[in-house]
């Protein structure tokens, strides 16, 4: 195993700062224009985390980000998750 880290933890103190911090950017970029409504499962990839990861960050989300208004929004499947710019 090669001594380098993966880029994906180096530079901050905790793996979960980056991956709430990754998925609060992509967030704020794609409701610049107004409102959006997802489910994790459809962004997973985008975010490069797993629904379930990004479900226990939106909750995380829901009570810190003060740039974005996150609600739960309904549940068919998949929570589907409401977000626009505060």
């Amino acid at each position: 195993m090669s001594a380098t880290a993966n880029p994906s933890t180096t530079g901050t103190s905790t793996d979960d700062l980056s991956k709430e911090e990754r998925l609060k950017r992509y967030l704020l970029d794609r409701a610049e224009d107004g409102e959006m409504y997802f489910k994790g499962k459809f962004i997973s990839q985008d975010v490069d985390l797993s629904p379930k990861e990004i479900g226990a960050l939106m909750l995380k989300l829901r009570d810190s980000a003060t740039e974005l208004t996150v609600e739960k929004w309904s549940y068919t499947g998949a929570t589907t998750w409401r977000v626009e710019p505060a």
